[in-house]
């Protein structure tokens, strides 16, 4: 028999055998208070089995609940890609040697009866020792690592919703791995077919119908042969659409139904061609806004949320930056065949850092400064931690220039409440394109027609820009908002 006690979502894994219910609720309590996950057994032959499928960071074992013999055919039992194993004794019996252990052995023998405190400090030091939940075995999470409870919580739900046949909707901000939960979902879920992933947004929408549906030959000027899209492609496996928010409203349609029935047709085709594929969807905006303002169709945000999976941004599990910093640096001295080291002082540094790009932009800002760390091997402390485009432009030594060529640059006109202003070199175009639109914005009284009507673009785009900046935390509520004299949106 096997129960679940303690924290479900922990950041490590004990294994308790026992039949003893005295010894199994103090042992779910202790796991509660050093935040852990508790399994428990009550029989020693399901332990062989269990630990065949799953790693235990602290396997305890109740000495006093089980004969001598059953115990010594335990001891047998191949524990070396386990954690620590300590018989303890549940209750006041029994002399502590009854079971020889010596220093040399793989189990070790806790004397006298077990106590809270014990309990609470053999899970700790454990979990200190032997951390196997931070990088999961065998790599199922495509390479997602965190000890943080919410990336145990994100972990563990992955197991229980990649093996059923729901659709999954996938939300975090840039740079937080959307696609990496994609990959470990389908390597999980058992299907044998291809895993294809799709950037909605990459996709000029004229092309994006052919892309993922498939056309016949002759449908439009260009298409000489018939064409398998990606549901075809990903039969038996999964589908998974990134920025689902880009994708056109049209399309949002076909998409549904091709969901619900499992059948699409080809653009231009008329035989109906059954696929099955489980489509899994992502996107960094607030979705209930993006439904708002038109740009997701209700009924397939709905039908896509069977069960949504958040990813949290780095700043809300720093405790694991130095985690993945160690993680990205094992991974260039393992592909260069070098012995780099990152030093405490670093660590400290990235921790301090606010990380909008999140785990993406921390893996660059350590591939950064494994290049500048050159031949020394150690990263004591960041020597530059920011591109070198995003330099300050004192930090940039100019040219001497030559003083009898020297020319007259006339100094600008003064600036205008509504002029925009950057800096050559250290701007990048983004922060350009989203200053112009505020301003715009701001010139009009927030009125997102007469914007999208000055700027030559459609309502929807500037909806668009105006979500992702919000999720990103570039702009208020405010922003958002319309004034009620203006409150008209894209349809």
């Amino acid at each position: 028999m096997q129960g679940m006690g303690g924290m479900a979502t922990g950041a490590g894994h004990v294994l308790l055998v026992s039949g003893n219910t005295s010894l199994t609720t103090m042992a779910t309590a202790a796991a509660e208070s050093a935040r852990c996950q508790l399994t428990c057994l009550a029989e020693l032959g399901s332990v062989r089995e269990l630990i065949a499928k799953k790693q235990f960071d602290l396997i305890l074992v109740d000495a006093c609940a089980f004969g001598r013999k059953e115990l010594e055919r335990f001891l047998t039992t191949d524990m070396t890609r386990q954690g620590r194993v300590v018989l303890v004794d549940g209750v006041r019996r029994r002399d502590a040697g009854h079971v020889a252990t010596t220093p040399g052995d793989s189990v070790e023998h806790f004397p006298g009866q077990i106590s809270f405190d014990a309990l609470q400090s053999l899970m700790g030091h454990a979990l200190q020792r032997t951390p196997s939940r931070e990088i999961p075995p065998g790599d199922e999470f495509s390479g997602m690592i965190g000890r943080t409870m919410r990336m145990q919580a994100l972990f563990e739900n992955i197991r229980r919703v990649a093996p059923l046949d729901v659709g999954v909707l996938v939300q975090g901000e840039s740079g937080t791995g959307k696609e990496l939960v994609a990959q470990a979902l389908h390597r999980l879920s058992g299907r044998a077919g291809k895993f294809i992933a799709v950037n909605c947004g990459a996709v000029s929408p004229e092309l994006l119908g052919s892309q993922i549906f498939g056309h016949e030959r002759g449908s439009f000027t260009g298409a000489t042969q018939a064409h398998a899209g990606y549901f075809e492609q990903a039969r038996g496996g999964t589908l998974f659409l990134d920025e689902i928010t880009e994708m056109p409203t049209p399309l949002q349609v076909y998409l549904l139904r091709v969901i619900e029935t499992h059948a699409l047709t080809r653009v231009g085709g008329a035989q109906e061609i059954p696929v099955d594929v489980r489509v899994i969807a992502a996107s960094n905006r607030d979705l209930q806004r993006a439904v708002a303002a038109g740009v997701l169709r209700e009924d397939l945000y709905f039908r896509l949320l069977e069960f949504p999976l958040a990813l949290p941004p780095l700043r809300e599990r720093r405790e694991d930056i130095p985690l993945l910093a160690r993680h990205f640096l094992n991974g260039l001295n393992t592909r260069y065949g070098t012995r780099k080291r990152i030093g405490d002082e670093a660590l400290r540094q990235l921790g301090l850092r606010a990380w909008p790009g999140n785990v993406r932009e921390l893996r660059h800002a350590v591939q950064r400064q494994y290049i500048l760390a050159g031949d020394s091997g150690d990263i004591a402390a960041l020597m530059e931690a920011e591109s070198p485009l995003r330099r300050r432009s004192s930090d940039v030594r100019e040219p001497a220039r030559r003083t009898d060529t020297t020319l007259e640059i006339p100094a600008p006109p003064p600036m205008q409440d509504n002029a925009l202003h950057f800096n050559i070199g250290t701007t990048t175009f983004e922060a350009i394109e989203r200053e112009v639109l505020l301003k715009t914005l701001a010139h009009f009284h927030n009125n997102k027609r007469e914007a999208a009507r000055a700027l030559g673009v459609s309502l929807k785009t500037i909806y668009n820009k105006l979500l992702r900046y919000r999720a990103q935390g570039l702009i208020g509520e405010d922003v958002l908002d319309d004034p009620p004299e203006h409150n008209g949106r894209a349809a």
